[in-house]
């Protein structure tokens, strides 16, 4: 059995997201052979030499699953790109690059985490490429940890401003951009987040039936898509 999840904005204003997410690597996780956490796990991520005590808590336990035989691979999101590898060492994950095709029940399937699908976003895919950008990845490493906080304070602001701004098609996928991705990796099913609208879309690519699947956020309700011996599952459970 695999398991996938993503956009879980892990914060510590946000106990009951945390309380879930230890039952779940605690019991459900722990009968799974791997998991797999597509970005945004954490609602900010500064860089590993700012870890504070409860991201330590959740390395902890992302630990104490790794060790039970339970593989996790983690992928970048738009909140959490700095994730380092200091934090997957202590965590006991490996990071994945986005996009990244896997082999999942005798199937390829891409995985991603879904921004740069969002192509009609002109201004987030422009902070997106500067930000991204090795050089600029270098400074933001480099700068003091209270100036990454205090920048990472203000693009959530103007980030969750900006979004509420925008028009719902603006910050979801181009649908000719999931085509061209799919079709470049010669996959059938793509599986990513990011968009917090968890569907499964039937597509049609050069004649053949494919799909792509949006796993969903964890607020109200926590998710996960389970792909087992019966196909491709995905439904939401109560946080409490």
């Amino acid at each position: 059995m695999i398991l996938l999840i993503s956009d879980l904005h892990l914060e510590e204003k946000r106990p009951d997201i945390t309380r879930a997410l230890l039952r779940f690597l605690e019991t459900r996780a722990r009968q799974a052979d791997a998991l797999y956490i597509l970005g945004d796990f954490f609602e900010v991520w500064v860089g590993d030499d700012g870890m504070t005590p409860f991201q330590h808590e959740i390395a902890s336990a992302m630990k104490s699953l790794s060790l039970t035989g339970t593989r996790i691979y983690l992928m970048h999101g738009n909140r959490d790109f700095m994730i380092g590898k200091a934090f997957c060492r202590e965590a006991g994950c490996t990071l994945l690059a986005d996009p990244h095709v896997v082999n999942l029940s005798g199937e390829r399937i891409l995985l991603m985490h879904g921004d740069s699908l969002c192509t009609r976003d002109e201004g987030y895919m422009r902070l997106r490429r500067w930000l991204r950008n090795p050089v600029s990845l270098f400074i933001l490493h480099n700068l003091s940890l209270a100036k990454r906080q205090k920048l990472a304070q203000k693009l959530r602001s103007s980030s969750k401003e900006e979004t509420r701004m925008k028009a719902s098609d603006i910050v979801d996928v181009t649908p000719d951009e999931v085509v061209r991705v799919m079709r470049r990796h010669k996959v059938a099913t793509l599986i990513h987040g990011h968009t917090h609208r968890p569907a499964t879309h039937a597509l049609d690519i050069d004649g053949q039936a494919a799909r792509r699947m949006v796993l969903g956020d964890w607020d109200r309700q926590g998710w996960a898509l389970q792909i087992d011996h019966s196909g491709f599952h995905q439904a939401p459970f109560e946080l409490t």
